[in-house]
């Protein structure tokens, strides 16, 4: 699990970086750039750009099939 302050990822090879914020519970913020967040059960996949959400479901089939009837 790769590692960069706050941030992780899942797989060395992802795209998407999950924040570590152990102080908000039930709360899944992720980034592409370490920047701009998102919040995956308000965000996803309204806020999403296209290319975002592709990115999105390609690394979280899980979340993906999870969300299915909000495409």
């Amino acid at each position: 699990m790769e590692r960069s302050n706050n941030f992780y990822k899942n797989n060395p090879d992802d795209r998407i970086w999950w924040l570590n914020n152990p102080d908000k519970k039930g709360e899944w913020i992720f980034s592409f750039d370490k920047k701009e967040t998102f919040n995956m059960f308000a965000d996803y996949p309204y806020k999403l750009t296209l290319e975002q959400k592709k990115i999105f479901d390609e690394e979280n089939p899980y979340w993906a099939d999870f969300f299915g009837d909000r495409s």
